[in-house]
């Protein structure tokens, strides 16, 4: 064999090996770049997905929940309104005024249904620590323990989030 017949073989040929089809390699190449993309693409579009599914839920948190501190605001001046109420109905000539403010608490609480807030109920139900904070206890042969006896300041809750836990007197057993 020559020199020059030596440079002309492929590696190929010296092995024994099947020759290479020109461009078969690109081709593979090619074909593995298009595969990547694809699975990249895909990904990307699951991402994008998720992304706009989380969007939706997190704008309807918001929207559900929006009004929790304009609640949270509002909530004292009720409570001193039923507080007020309270402390003029045992006083002689104020049965004008008390009409008066309970109309007000009336359109409070009706306001208050209307973005979805609602009073819980405490009283005779068994203690929750999750809707009632208790502030004291109070010895009761009538009640089983832990029943919350009265209601110091009225809890609320907005769709399923507490606003304000009710403060609540519970009952324990009697000495």
């Amino acid at each position: 064999m020559t020199e020059n017949a030596s440079m002309d073989q492929t590696p190929s040929e010296e092995t024994g090996a099947a020759p290479e089809v020109p461009g078969s390699n690109d081709l593979q190449v090619v074909i593995a770049q298009r595969d990547d993309f694809k699975e990249k693409w895909m990904r990307t579009a699951a991402d994008l997905e998720n992304y706009r599914k989380r969007m939706q839920r997190e704008l309807a948190d918001l929207r559900k929940y929006e009004s929790l501190s304009l609640l949270k605001g509002i909530l004292p001046a009720l409570d001193n309104l039923d507080r007020a109420l309270q402390a003029a109905g045992g006083t002689p000539g104020t049965e004008e005024l008390l009409a008066g403010l309970g109309m007000v608490v009336k359109q409070f609480e009706t306001a208050l249904s209307s973005v979805g807030a609602t009073p819980i109920n405490s009283v005779g139900q068994p203690f929750d620590p999750n809707l009632h904070e208790a502030i004291t206890q109070m010895p009761s042969a009538e009640h089983p323990p832990m029943t919350v006896l009265q209601e110091v300041e009225r809890g609320y809750t907005l769709s399923d989030r507490v606003v304000r836990p009710s403060k609540v007197i519970v009952s324990k057993a009697a000495e």
